[in-house]
């Protein structure tokens, strides 16, 4: 199904050959070098300063990224920016404070000259897709799941200060980047879809590290035989790959994509050039692909539907002892085994939703696989969220949402919560099965804390559907005879020009932005002293640690505008009690019994963990530390190039050390790290003050001549104020 070849490959003749040597010029052959390049102002095409064409943004980034890009002297945006409303639009948490930020967002691009979507109208990245990627474009965007490549367009999520960067007229500075070659051959088979195809990918690359930071450039006869919305379902789930970014080759069905969206002149045909090298590859066999599942608790915890019914015990076991861990001890129960019943395994719930899920093809043939059979299960329900307004009223033009709400599903709004834990929040040990991007604990809302744990189990709308038809009992697609034929799509814009406030370019410096009572400054940041000491506050020793567990998604969304606030729920999930020592670093006195001298030296809390950053962009599992008076992580490695950026921009030092064998409590100390940064130092001798005394050698990656800076001064906020 899914071949990895670890060396270098050479496109040739639609195939990928075995590279015996490495012809530089033929590196410049793949669409990503050519996009790269087009927008690198460096005169190095192994250090890029990019520049971006567009930004965007939804309703829990955008505010803070406008506030810091406001604290560090932005008077308008000088590039297109889209806020989009697609995340806290159904949240109930805090009385005002979303649609407060709703309105904040509206002035803000009044004021800047941006581009507003409403709540409701549309999801961000279906939105994007629709109106603002354009071929051989790039766009930056603060979600992680920000993928446009399927439509030609190299796009990249990152945290917020990333964003404020291209604001205030910066670069986003990275190496040239390693490309992966995705080689897709063969014809899907009828009853798989897309998300079958993006979790084998997943299966096949995460737990490797693979594609790491890495581009992946999709090419190969198969793609020919998928739709655009194939394309991009497959395309938006690279990021749980942990890829850099994704860029397919561009075809007729590619140009009547744009066409049909009234953007033709957004097209353009792009391939790699024939004998174009790249660094590692992958063969896809689309004939060879099943419907798949990913149990809790990783995209990549994924097996065929077949194979997973074959044993279920087995591997839904595995799963109820990993969910069973994140309960404190002797508070709640976890299971999963008791969804076997007379040999099937039954769910409680199916969604369909989101930037993966929502899209017309996938929620039309879902509803041809039901048909007109009711789901008769009481204890099994079916939401389905269309990704936008437009393709919602072309499936009811179609005759679809008609049909699964005749049948008993309940049709809802275009809104990302499913796939972030706000909104279908299962009954406590209940099992989910959605078409959505992610599974991770507690994604689905619960809050083991509280000794209430339920889960996600991903699969492909079309096997959801066929559960559904069979009383919420898992089942694949493959085994429904049906139509998979669906009506033609029409996209209709007459609801994004009715609803949609397009100031892009059109700044009008007189208008006031609108504060709710939720929105507060950043706090002021102290800039790096001469040495450093640290106190650990946390201890983290799991094989990956994600920004959930960092700072939690769902109820915490709401007070993304608030830093102090947001702060209170930091690794709330994983070490309740991390707040509170933290906070006594913050606010206590320096320890002078240390005989260090605190006039030269900055005191500050870390967290120490194995591999911490994986999932979400978000910026705030890295800000929510410094606020609480963070100042370093000290990990084995960095699971994203985007949270060690999230930690730099936020002042903080990604250290690295061999082990993690550091306990709460320990002292951690580093003579002369403000002169080491400077000179360019990647090891850092430290002594660690605990049980016992001893000396250890810290590591970190090189920085950019930026990225010390940033650090020195104590933030991206004082480096862009002098």
């Amino acid at each position: 199904m899914v071949k990895l070849i670890q060396k270098g490959v050479y496109l040739k003749n639609g195939k990928l050959i075995r590279a015996k040597g490495v012809d530089e010029n033929a590196r410049k052959g793949t669409m990503a070098y050519k996009i790269l390049s087009a927008h690198n102002l460096s005169n190095d095409d192994k250090k890029l300063n990019v520049k971006f064409d567009e930004i965007t943004s939804h309703d829990i980034t955008y505010v803070g990224i406008i506030q810091t890009a406001k604290a560090s002297g932005l008077d308008k945006f000088p590039l297109p920016y889209t806020l989009t409303n697609c995340h806290n639009s159904l949240c109930a948490v805090g009385g005002t404070i979303n649609e407060d930020d709703h309105v904040f967002g509206l002035s803000a691009a009044k004021k800047y000259g941006g581009a507003f979507v409403p709540p409701h109208l549309a999801v961000i990245h279906q939105y994007m897709r629709e109106m603002r990627a354009f071929c051989g474009g790039m766009i930056l965007g603060s979600d992680s799941h920000t993928r446009y490549g399927a439509l030609g367009t190299l796009a990249v999520g990152e945290g917020g200060p990333e964003l404020v960067k291209q604001l205030l007229n910066r670069t986003y500075d990275l190496d040239m980047p390693e490309i992966v070659a995705v080689n897709l051959k063969g014809r899907l088979r009828k009853g798989v879809g897309p998300h079958d195809v993006a979790l084998a990918l997943v299966k096949a690359t995460f737990k490797s590290g693979f594609v790491k930071n890495k581009i992946l450039e999709f090419v190969g006869n198969g793609i020919k035989t998928l739709s655009m919305d194939f394309r991009n379902g497959i395309d938006v789930m690279t990021t749980e790959t942990t890829c850099l970014s994704s860029v397919w080759v561009t075809d007729e069905k590619t140009q009547k994509y744009y066409v049909d969206h009234g953007r033709a002149s957004a097209y353009k045909q792009m391939n790699p050039e024939e004998g174009a090298y790249y660094d590692r590859g992958i063969v896809i066999d689309l004939s060879k692909v099943e419907p798949m599942i990913a149990l809790p608790f990783h995209p990549s915890n994924a097996y065929t539907i077949k194979d997973f019914l074959s044993r279920p015990y087995e591997l839904l076991k595995e799963a109820e002892e990993a969910g069973q861990k994140l309960l404190p001890e002797g508070k709640g129960q976890f299971k999963l085994t008791d969804k076997i019943k007379d040999g099937k395994v039954y769910v409680e719930q199916g969604v369909i939703a989101g930037c993966a899920g929502g899209m017309y093809e996938n929620i039309a043939e879902a509803s041809e696989i039901l048909g007109d059979t009711p789901i008769n299960n009481s204890d099994f329900t079916l939401d389905v969220y269309p990704s936008s307004q437009p393709v919602y009223k072309g499936l009811v033009e179609g005759g679809y949402i008609g049909r699964l709400m005749n049948n008993g599903a309940v049709v809802k709004t275009a809104f990302c919560g499913p796939c972030f834990g706000a909104g279908d929040v299962p009954q406590n040990n209940g099992l989910s099965i959605r078409h959505t991007t992610r599974n991770f604990e507690s994604r689905e809302g619960s809050k083991p804390a509280n000794g209430q744990l339920s889960a996600v189990a991903l699969m492909d709308a079309r096997s959801i559907a066929a559960t559904a038809k069979n009383g919420g009992a898992i089942t694949s697609a493959m085994e429904m005879e049906y139509k998979n034929k669906v009506k033609k799509y029409r996209f209709e814009n007459k609801i994004y020009k009715a609803r949609v406030f397009n100031g892009v370019g059109k700044s009008n410096v007189d208008t006031a932005l609108v504060y709710g009572p939720n929105i507060a400054d950043w706090p002021k940041m102290e800039a790096l002293k001469d040495n450093l000491l640290l106190k650990v506050v946390s201890v983290l020793n799991d094989p990956v640690t994600t920004t959930d567990e960092l700072i939690p998604s769902g109820e915490t969304s709401s007070y993304r505008s608030n830093p102090l606030k947001l702060a209170e729920f930091a690794l709330s999930r994983k070490d309740p009690a991390y707040v509170g020592r933290a906070k006594a670093v913050r606010d206590g006195e320096f320890p002078i019994e240390l005989g260090y001298d605190k006039n030269v030296t900055t005191y500050g809390s870390v967290v120490c963990s194995i591999k911490p950053g994986d999932g979400s962009a978000r910026e705030q599992a890295a800000s929510c530390q410094r606020v609480l008076g963070g100042v370093a992580n000290i990990a084995k490695e960095y699971a994203t190039k985007r949270y060690r950026s999230n930690l730099i921009n936020w002042g903080m030092l990604p250290l690295l050390a061999d082990k993690n064998d550091f306990a709460v409590g320990d002292y951690v100390y580093v003579e002369g790290i403000k002169d080491a940064i400077l000179s360019g130092a990647k090891e850092f001798k430290a002594t660690v003050i605990g049980e016992n005394k001893r000396t250890i050698t810290l590591k970190m990656d090189a920085l950019t001549d930026a990225e010390k800076q940033i650090i020195l001064k104590g933030c991206l906020i004082n480096f862009y104020r002098g």
